[in-house]
């Protein structure tokens, strides 16, 4: 099965509000791996490598992310996995 890599970026209020805690039990939720971190500037970084229908679920739900989270906007870019990634970590 091709694996694909996805790196998001998520913009709004999605630091303080377990975005990257609810990123990482989503992302094993569905066989995705990769890392999740918060940036300086306020938005929240992501790489997600897995099948490309389970990365697209982690995304879809990144749109929203959790309940106290605001998702102002989502940008991705897509190209093939690297395969570095074992599992899943909060940075």
């Amino acid at each position: 099965m091709t694996q694909n890599r996805a790196e998001v970026r998520v913009s709004g209020r999605v630091q303080g509000v377990w975005f990257r805690q609810s990123t990482r039990q989503t992302a094993e939720q569905f066989g995705v791996t990769g890392w999740v971190r918060n940036c300086p500037d306020g938005s929240v970084e992501a790489v997600f490598e897995g099948e490309k229908s389970s990365v697209q679920r982690v995304i879809d739900w990144c749109r929203q992310g959790p309940r106290q989270a605001r998702v102002d906007d989502l940008q991705v870019s897509w190209s093939a996995a690297t395969d570095e990634f074992n599992r899943f970590q909060v940075h």
